[in-house]
């Protein structure tokens, strides 16, 4: 068969991408990408829709089993597209006559709008999977007859009429416009990169293809920023920037460069830092600030190389060439020298916390990773505090291999009982330590005191480490209840729903606030695990790590005697526990002339205007900031530039300079078609939750909707025949067609959704998560990812070039469950393995070890890795689902039985956000909803 290569007009390159699993096509003058084959006639499109990929290498399966709904052959006809090669764990398709039995209300429109995403069959349709080869046993489900067809790809007349609608994208800001109703969402279109930045000939000094910074680093809502405030209005497209300053580094990601030698150039009037998009003038001496045109003079030991002792070559500077930065920083950057990394652990030990096995749990994921937390130049300090109704010190004396207990009951008036040997270096008192960790849960075991002094705890740990900074680790398993900042349970389930429910996603007590800003001028930065069984007020809690640059972890119902409670609780605390963090850090973003940085979402503590103050900088932690366009722009590009100043946790204080420029435009189309709908999600996100806490929810959702509605109102305005008239579609530029259904699950997330079941602490800590997490993990926490895995193509699961090789991602709507199918549905945080009900015993074998459906139990699980190949690939696509994104996270598996709990079923399925649920829409009334307010203004 021919390949799409022998296929393409000249100046076409074809190019199989592993991880969507499907052709990516490059023209190669421009080295632009896209997933359309760029073809000028719909014979050559249809042509090369029906190209087999590549063959897999290096796997050979012996054994083709089909776990089919009980249909046993499958005919080809000449004009049909070959079958994939390899075996699959695949249904054999039905007649295309069958209509699927599942069904969406609000799906079902009539005029065959979405029946191509349901994957409801169509006429002449290919088959997908072949009959089995001769001699190959065939798993059925004979009782099962009858029922919905599998999934089949459209067919060549569906083809023909997706690439009639297609539009070939030339180099440049091209805007494409889609019609919504008419193109349903495309999950493989998340994970495309931004727009491209069409950067002016000769911004640059360097040829270097990182001399932007990469957009995990820093992405801005648009990649050309308009000329003027009012051009800005007019598109209705908030501008902001999202940053992820300390990002972690994945196998094959580049490292940050280092400039060691601390020639550190600056602009003398705004402070730049010296970047690829400067200017050099006066015969290289002297070179002019991109951002406000100052004259600076080069540094006189710019153009030395200081560690061969010769004269450097200038070009081949790290700060010339690449957007993302590090320069060891020289002394004038310390206002005292770079202080040891501190940690103090706050360990409660109340009955709650004994007997549901946090302690223990925590005592020994500590114990275990002691060689993991950051000591390269042993000068660590740690010190650790136990609480129930009274504060028990530990004295770990350095050298001495006990520990001894120092009990404070005074909780009004918090004292440190001995001067020294409270706060310890880690390696002169391991012995201790150690004998410590390993004893401290027996110690307690018996403690029935039922209260918290979480108060008094934190002002024993500040008063023990405020001289210095660093880093309190909080492990409470209830609510404060005694001395300062002692909280009462508030949840109450009448107010749920109603217009009082934000109340309760407030702060209940000052005091937390105000002891973390405490914490902040000290450089003291607070992470919290909370595992309370009840009410734990995570939104009053959650004030320490949202001031003081922290981070919020909560683990509802933790009882570490169900080993995936305490699996998950160790991973994630071990890798805080091992995270190499910045210390005593502060960010400012400085953009170019007339644009200015106006509010500030995150976690952390604003010093001034613009300084965000950082105790720590935890790794992947995101933060966006709104921009404002103060006067017209008459440059032809800007900088926008981050610098974190900060001392490492080894002692080096350094300065991480992220650097991205951006076009400049006057053309409304150039505004759409650069805009990054991944950002502006992130964006929204966050200033939906802010809302919700200094309004209401019901005015953070209205807020998201109604954004929504201004985009596509001024769109249709501005760039559509239909202008101000009322229009049977629903127009936007192609960039920007996955933006309504993030938005959508945005809108149906636990942090802002309407409902009167969600208890006021999933809600907060939702929350947390929408405002901290990177653009990375927040979209799969909006629109989550779901994969059929029991006829999943031969090559998934197994290691291809790249890693794990995953399924395709599926729409996220019920129609495409199979009854007879296995189903993953993940957002990062939860992971859920769908099983139908009439799933054939063989796949129940396979997956489980067990010998049918029927004695398969749902809920919280570890799933067994078996000696055959479908349960390895199926272990390995969740393996890579918990791996494959940055941060700690460590997703719970639960197994959902499609006829089983209800409660688990219905968060499964709320996961499916293209359904309608409860009072929510389904995505295709969602955008009726829309196309309704926008033509609004006509009718």
């Amino acid at each position: 068969m021919a390949s799409p290569a022998q296929q393409l007009p000249p100046g076409w390159a074809a190019e199989w991408d592993q991880n969507a699993q499907r052709y990516l096509f490059i023209e190669t003058a421009t080295g632009r990408t896209q997933w359309e084959p760029p073809f000028p006639d719909p014979e050559a499109m249809i042509r090369a829709a029906s190209v087999s990929p590549p063959p897999a290498q290096s796997h050979h399966h012996t054994k083709r089993r089909q776990y089919a709904p009980g249909q046993t052959q499958v005919y080809y006809g000449a004009d049909t597209v070959a079958p994939p090669p390899g075996p699959a764990y695949g249904a054999v398709p039905a007649p295309a006559a069958q209509q699927p039995q599942l069904f969406t209300p609000g799906l079902a429109a009539g005029d065959g709008q979405f029946a191509q995403q349901q994957g409801a069959p169509q006429p002449g349709a290919a088959p997908y999977y072949g009959a089995p080869a001769q001699g190959e046993p065939e798993y059925i489900n004979a009782p099962g007859f009858g029922q919905g067809p599998a999934y089949q790809p459209p067919g060549v007349n569906a083809l023909a009429d997706q690439f009639s609608q297609m539009n070939m994208g030339q180099k440049g800001l091209r805007l494409f416009t889609t019609n919504l109703l008419a193109s349903p969402p495309e999950p493989l279109e998340l994970h495309r990169p931004p727009p491209d930045i069409v950067l002016p000939p000769n911004s640059c000094l360097s040829n270097s293809p990182f001399a932007n910074a990469d957009s995990s680093y820093q992405r801005c809502t648009l990649n050309a920023i308009p000329t003027s405030n009012s051009l800005l209005q007019k598109s209705k497209i908030p501008l902001g920037l999202v940053i992820t300053p300390y990002r972690s580094l994945k196998e094959g990601d580049e490292p940050v460069p280092l400039v060691t030698d601390t020639v550190i150039a600056r602009c003398r009037r705004c402070r730049t830092y010296i970047n690829p998009y400067v200017q050099f003038i006066d015969g290289g001496n002297r070179w002019r600030c991109c951002m406000c045109s100052m004259s600076n003079e080069v540094p006189q030991l710019f153009d030395w190389d200081q560690v061969r002792n010769q004269p450097g070559d200038r070009w081949a500077r790290p700060e010339l060439n690449y957007g993302a930065v590090e320069f060891v920083a020289p002394t004038e950057y310390m206002v005292r020298p770079p202080q040891p990394a501190v940690y103090v652990f706050l360990i409660d030990i109340s009955h709650n916390a004994i007997q549901s096995g946090m302690v223990a749990t925590a005592t020994r994921t500590i114990l275990e990773n002691l060689d993991r937390i950051p000591n390269e130049d042993n000068r660590t300090k740690v010190a650790f505090i136990a609480f129930d109704t009274s504060l028990h010190f530990f004295s770990l004396p350095a050298g001495a291999a006990e520990s001894s207990m120092l009990v404070v009951s005074d909780i009004d008036d918090v004292f440190l009982p001995k001067p020294t040997d409270l706060l310890v270096n880690l390696t002169e008192s391991r012995p201790a330590i150690e004998n410590l960790l390993s004893r401290l849960n027996d110690m307690f075991q018996d403690n029935h005191t039922i209260g918290s002094a979480l108060g008094p705890a934190l002002q024993a740990a500040f008063k023990l480490m405020a001289h210095i900074g660093g880093k309190i680790h909080v492990l409470s398993a209830s609510l404060p209840s005694v001395g300062a900042g002692a909280l009462k349970n508030r949840e109450d389930p009448k107010v749920l729903g109603t217009s009082k429910e934000s109340g309760l996603l407030q702060p209940a007590s000052p005091f937390y606030k105000t002891f973390a800003i405490e914490c902040s001028r000290a450089q003291v930065s607070v992470d919290m695990f909370l595992f309370s069984s009840g009410y734990q007020d995570v939104a009053t809690l959650a004030c320490l790590p949202r001031y003081t640059a922290g981070q919020t972890y909560f683990y509802p119902a933790f009882n570490a005697s169900r080993t995936e409670d305490a699996i998950k609780f160790a991973h994630e605390f071990g890798e805080v526990l091992a995270m190499p963090i910045m210390l005593e850090a502060v960010i400012r973003v400085r953009a170019s002339k007339n644009l200015r940085m106006s509010a500030f979402h995150g976690n952390f503590f604003v010093r001034s205007t613009d300084l965000l103050a950082m105790p720590a900088v935890p790794q992947d932690l995101s933060y966006a900031i709104e921009i404002q366009i103060e006067d017209n722009i008459t440059a032809p590009f800007v900088v926008l530039q981050t610098a974190v100043l900060h001392t490492t946790c080894y002692g080096e204080r350094r300065i991480r300079v992220v650097t991205t420029a951006l076009p400049t435009t006057n053309n409304l189309s150039d505004v759409f078609a650069s805009a990054d709908q991944v950002a502006i999600a992130t964006l929204l996100a966050n200033k939906a939750v802010e809302r919700s806490l200094t309004h209401q929810l019901e005015d953070a959702r209205d807020a998201v909707f109604n954004k929504m509605v201004e985009i596509l109102s001024a769109y249709k305005a501005s760039m559509t025949a239909a202008g101000a008239g009322a229009s049977a579609q629903l127009a936007i530029s192609e960039n920007l067609k996955m933006l309504p259904v993030l938005l959508l699950g945005l809108l149906k997330n636990v942090g802002i959704r309407q409902s009167a079941q969600i208890p006021p602490d999933l809600r907060a800590y939702a929350q947390c998560l929408l405002t901290t997490l990177p653009s990375q993990m927040l979209i799969p926490y909006i629109y989550p990812n779901f994969y059929s895995l029991h006829n999943m193509p031969p090559e998934c699961g197994t290691v291809g070039e790249h890693g794990v090789i995953m399924p395709q991602p599926l729409p996220l709507t019920s129609e495409r469950l199979e009854r007879h199918g296995l189903f993953l549905i993940e957002d990062g945080q939860t992971i859920f393995l769908w099983v139908g009900r009439d799933a054939v015993p063989q796949l129940i074998m396979d997956v489980f070890n067990l010998p049918n459906y029927e004695v398969l139990r749902g809920g919280k699980t570890t799933l067994p890795v078996l000696d055959n190949p479908f349960s390895q690939r199926v272990n390995a696509v969740i393996q890579k689902t918990r791996e494959m994104r940055r941060g700690v996270y460590w997703p719970h598996l639960y197994v959902v039985k499609e006829d089983g709990e209800p409660p688990l079923r219905l968060w499964a399925l709320s996961c499916l956000i293209q359904d309608r649920a409860d009072v929510l829409p389904s995505y295709q009334q969602f955008i009726s909803q829309l196309r309704d307010k926008v033509n609004g203004s006509s009718y």
